[in-house]
């Protein structure tokens, strides 16, 4: 079981928020807002906060440009995950990864699953690692956005979580591009 070590002393990290959607505005933007908020209140720093169309080339460029900025650990995207036409996200994100983080998609259907059942089939959440940044791919859902952070990415986005983290190998995601140019 995981638990937290008081010896340990919270590190605060710096997370972008990217809401896919072609309908949505930052005033009405439910899912976005509840990211922020819930980063913000576990004492994160939103590195920035924008909203893109479901188009691949659009929400590529944006992943890109925040994997390129040192200053952002993590992104969220959220919305695009699904099944129709216009849900782009996993097309427009995965070919970025360097490495999948499979389980991240595994957990998030197993926590969706015991609150909406069988309808978690119809998201393609997904996450990875690209330039030493992570990438979590959310659906556009406020419910689903919820279920992610709470149980997943607030924990792991903790350094005092035990017994390991996202933030403890955050210096060493990038290993294997120091190695190559050895």
């Amino acid at each position: 079981m995981s638990n937290s070590d008081s010896k340990r002393s919270f590190i605060p990290i710096s997370i972008a928020v990217l809401t896919v959607s072609d309908s949505r505005t930052m005033a009405d933007d439910k899912s976005g807002q509840i990211l922020e908020d819930r980063l913000k209140n576990a004492g994160h720093r939103l590195a920035a906060r924008e909203i893109v169309t479901d188009d691949i080339s659009a929400i590529r460029r944006q992943v890109q440009n925040w994997v390129a900025d040192k200053n952002i650990d993590a992104i969220i995207t959220t919305g695009g995950t699904g099944f129709t036409g216009r849900d782009v996200t996993p097309e427009a994100v995965e070919p970025l990864f360097e490495k999948r983080m499979d389980g991240f998609s595994a957990i998030f259907h197993r926590i969706s699953y015991d609150k909406i059942g069988t309808s978690t089939l119809q998201s393609r959440a997904l996450a990875g690692v690209a330039g030493a940044t992570y990438i979590f791919c959310l659906p556009g859902s406020p419910g689903a956005c919820k279920d992610a952070w709470d149980g997943i990415l607030e924990q792991q986005f903790d350094y005092r979580h035990m017994p390991c983290n996202f933030v403890e190998i955050m210096p060493r995601l990038d290993e294997h591009l120091k190695r190559s140019k050895s």
